[in-house]
């Protein structure tokens, strides 16, 4: 046994037992026959850093492969990190800028070598944070999405998703960046409120077309007057009536002189603006839509931007030269593209101003009407993200996805929270093709090469696409992969597909994956998609998605708004084992955990106890036990020790059976200070005998291995604290919940728990001196409690400071009434307190706190308030009101014992 010192150090712990763990190979011992668990470990970028969703995603997975670990199985979790192509990109190319430098000053080869130097220098630093939460993955075996292995793997697919006809090149709309020059994918668009105008031009009818109400013009509303150049269409509702009779008729746009049709689309809106909306279909998803509905293909479709934005000739040689060259916005004092639309629009007459008053009444006309406009920007970039038409790869979801929706409506696949399986089913249903090319320079580059007419040739290599050419001159295709290709293959790429090999065939399908809610579309689907594609079977049984860590007060956490919390930070203050056991106990399925540092501080002060529970037993000669089993015990507190014990092993096994990790956590954390640390410590002091070390020996061995996948290092700590042992508590065994239940023991401790526990109250409440020691009178006490009494005189004396005990003797005086079960103890108070002014006081406190509940009552009964006050405000009129209601219930308790 090894003598614990005064104060517990997190810090110095957490790094000694996480080295010994990984120099020692003890995240993945050698068990070959024992039953596979796998878990893959959604890979982050190379590029981050952890962040407080990480620590969420993280420790849930580590508490999982711990407990399975525990439970003897060859549990394998999965490690390693994405090469996050725009991420990385933008990384090395910001240290080039910072030198003067940039890289189209080298050949791509030159400038991918850049990339790798860089990772091996800089791309660990997520690694390492992980090992710092306590993560216990496979590291011996870590993979990264552009390894050699994994990258045949990525080709392997993308060539076999074409040869099926699952992959093809298309042209279609896509989210692109122009900082980046490079299509991106929905879940690198951040939307964000900009203040801009909603603007009112009149398009005229042509060949003197007019509406019913003799009008020859139609009017348009739209947010970005610039993309007028590139207009097709003015779409109105079929079944408007002012419009219903100009439907296929001729419109002039006026800038350039474009003659198109008015189109009937229920995407007008009747009910909104003037009810008829311009259709550029090159440079929005909605009119890209409608314009397919119309019959334009997207080869006809016209595109008027260039890859940074600037304003090019259109197909049909319409836009005026003066546009030529404009940015889409106002630029370094320049005006762009929309400046100069709107000016034209109203020098032509046809801009239709906006109609304010200001608050003398006057009429204030202005070119727009203010609007919050919902805007696309890359979060990365920083950039106003502009749908463009562009030749892409695309992936056939829809067909991929029938697959993985089989799988969960059959059960293959269980979704954890249920509730998230309608979102599932509603995503996959209405699925879009995927686009999985990007215009990077960084990433899997896709596996095609064209002939002098543009038709593509995809293979594995080079020589392959060359002898399906021919002889023709070949040019490899320059964009890469969206790195959400690559990871789809995570689940079998890193067990070493396309090889078969022992360890894909044992640990293919996973078993779990942890997940956040808000990639459940950008990999959860496409993992299961690429796995029944691939191997025939889903990537794993079972998905558990957990919520977002939300700020304090609910808020979603931005650096913008300064609630970003950093878990390095609190685990430099309260440790690894602190913030992993509040990020258990505060996930709850299907809700967001909002941070609140006071918990995590307080699970740092529940780590402080169990390390002084450990230091008293050590002083009082328990130490580790010998036995797996539960030792034989006769003593009441003995047995109910073993009982409680037995019956948290259940819980906590229920809960991981489910994936509660809040029940889980909640069971061990209350056996740990209430029964054990509070009770049984106490109640067995002074009556340490051989029985006791043994069984408190053994319950503390039982809570450290309970314990050890939420806090794994002080748990390691203290077993080793504890005594000699043949194995690391990481590769202990899971403690067996075969002890039967020992009712009796249990109704006699939780009875004892009972009676102190309502002694203390009614002398704290009493206001009686913690060092009088008071006489207990019983009556109507049935023969049980009579055993009980007797068996238990001794704590009942030191830990609810009884001087004596009798039965059935008169109380004269003052005296506080408690009763348990069918007995009634009677503590008299005369000459421990003044009785009189103890009535009075708490008569008063006990007005006092009923005015307060009744005032606040009545506030929350009024509708006025509960309606228009902040909603912040009502919450807390709720919670004082309910603490002034149990206050005074409490005041009445005990004004009535001394009735």
């Amino acid at each position: 046994m090894t003598e614990l010192p005064k104060t517990f150090d997190p810090a110095e712990i957490e790094s000694r037992w996480y080295a010994h763990w990984e120099q020692n190979g003890l995240f993945r011992p050698e068990r070959p026959d024992a039953e596979p668990f796998t878990i893959v470990n959604p890979p982050p970028n190379v590029t981050g850093s952890l962040h407080i969703g990480h620590a969420l995603d993280n420790t849930l997975q580590d508490i999982v492969i711990r407990y399975e670990r525990l439970r003897g199985k060859d549990a394998l979790w999965v490690v390693g990190t994405d090469h996050a192509g725009i991420a990385t990109q933008m990384v090395v190319e910001r240290q080039m800028e910072a030198r003067q430098d940039k890289r189209t000053n080298y050949t791509r080869e030159q400038f991918i070598e850049k990339v790798w130097e860089w990772k091996a220098e800089s791309g660990g630093a997520i690694t390492r944070q992980l090992r710092r939460l306590g993560c216990s993955m496979d590291w011996a075996n870590e993979r990264f999405t552009m390894d050699e292995g994994f990258s045949r793997a990525v080709i392997k697919v993308f060539v076999e998703l074409h040869r099926r006809g699952l992959l093809y090149r298309d042209k279609r709309l896509v989210n692109w960046d122009p900082r980046f020059r490079s299509a991106i994918s929905d879940l690198e668009v951040e939307t964000q409120e900009v203040k801009g105008g909603f603007w009112h031009f009149r398009y005229p009818l042509a060949d003197g077309v007019r509406l019913a109400d003799g009008a020859d013009h139609i009017v348009v509303a739209t947010t970005r007057p610039e993309t007028m150049l590139a207009d097709m269409a003015v779409a109105v509702h079929p079944e408007d009536p002012r419009y219903k009779d100009v439907i296929g008729k001729d419109i002039l746009q006026p800038i350039t002189g474009r003659r198109f049709k008015v189109i009937g689309d229920e995407h007008a809106d009747p009910e909104l603006g003037s009810g008829a909306v311009k259709i550029t279909p090159g440079h929005d998803f909605n009119d890209f839509e409608v314009g397919k509905r119309a019959g334009f293909r997207p080869a006809e479709m016209l595109n008027m931007f260039d890859a940074d934005a600037n304003v090019i000739q259109t197909a049909d040689g319409l836009i005026p030269e003066r546009f030529l060259g404009l940015h889409r916005f106002r630029r370094d004092g320049v005006d762009g593209a929309r400046e100069l639309v709107v000016a034209e629009m109203k020098a032509l007459g046809l801009l239709v101003p906006h109609v304010s008053k200001n608050k003398d009444g006057e009429e204030i006309l202005s070119d727009a009407e203010p609007r919050t406009i919902q805007t696309p920007f890359g979060d990365r970039s920083g950039v106003v993200i502009e749908p463009w038409l562009t030749d892409q790869w695309y992936v056939d979801a829809e067909k991929l996805a029938v697959a993985p929706m089989q799988a969960v409506r059959d059960g293959r696949i269980e979704i954890v929270p249920r509730t998230w399986e309608k979102t599932f089913f509603n995503w996959m249903e209405n699925i879009q093709p995927w686009c999985v090319s990007r215009q990077l320079w960084w990433g899997h580059r896709i596996p095609a090469w064209y002939d002098e007419d543009g038709n593509p040739y995809v293979a594995e290599s080079e020589e392959e696409a060359q002898a399906l050419a021919g002889n023709k001159k070949l040019t490899r295709d320059p964009d890469v992969l969206d790195t959400w290709f690559s990871s789809a293959l995570w689940p079998f790429g890193t067990l070493g597909w396309p090889e078969e090999s022992d360890t894909l065939k044992r640990h293919y399908p996973n078993d779990l994956l942890i997940s956040g809610f808000d990639i459940l579309f950008f990999w959860d689907a496409r993992m299961a998609m690429q796995g029944l594609e691939f191997m025939g079977d889903v990537p794993w049984r079972k998905l558990y998605l957990h919520g977002l860590v939300r700020a304090a007060d609910g808020q979603k956490m931005s650096k913008s708004k300064g609630n970003v919390v950093d878990p390095l930070g609190l685990i430099d203050r309260f440790g690894a084992d602190a913030l992993r056991f509040f990020m258990a106990a505060m996930e709850s399925q299907g809700r967001d955990v909002k941070m609140d540092e006071k918990r995590v501080e307080g699970y740092r002060n529940f780590a402080t106890k169990l390390w002084n529970a450990a230091r008293f037993l050590q002083a009082n000669g328990v130490a580790g036990s010998a036995t797996h089993e539960a030792p034989h015990a006769q003593a009441p507190v003995n047995r109910w020790i073993v009982a409680e014990t037995v019956a948290t092993v259940q819980a906590i096994d229920t809960a991981m059976a489910e994936l509660r990790f809040d029940a889980a956590a909640n069971a061990i954390y209350h056996f740990v200070w209430d029964q054990f640390c509070d009770w049984y410590i106490e109640l067995s002091k002074g009556q340490m005998d051989e029985e006791t070390r043994a069984v408190a020996g053994w319950a503390f061995d039982q809570i450290l291995v309970m314990l050890h996948p939420f806090m794994p290092f002080i748990t390691e700590e203290l077993w080793h604290a504890m005594g000699e042992r043949d194995c690391d508590l990481i590769v202990a065994r899971w403690p067996q919940a075969l002890y039967a239940v020992d009712s009796e023991a249990q109704a006699e401790i939780d009875w004892l728990i009972r009676l102190i526990s309502a002694m203390r109250t009614a002398r704290t409440e009493l206001n009686v001196p913690p060092g009088a020691k008071l006489r207990v009178v019983v009556s109507d006490a049935s023969d049980e409690t009579r055993r009980r009494i007797d068996r238990q005189g001794a704590a009942l004396a030191r830990l609810g400071r009884v001087e004596s005990l009798s039965f059935g003797e008169e109380v004269t005086g003052g005296a506080a009434q408690i009763v348990v079960d069918e007995a009634t103890f009677i503590l008299p108070l005369e000459g421990v307190i003044d009785i009189a002014a103890e009535k009075a006081r708490l008569a008063k406190a006990l007005a006092a706190a009923e005015k307060e509940r009744d005032a606040l009552g009545g506030r929350l009964s009024n509708p006025a308030f509960v309606e228009k006050a902040k909603p912040e405000a009502v919450a807390k009129a709720r919670e004082d009101h309910a603490e002034k209601t149990a206050e005074a219930e409490k005041l009445k308790a005990a004004l009535d014992r001394l009735a």
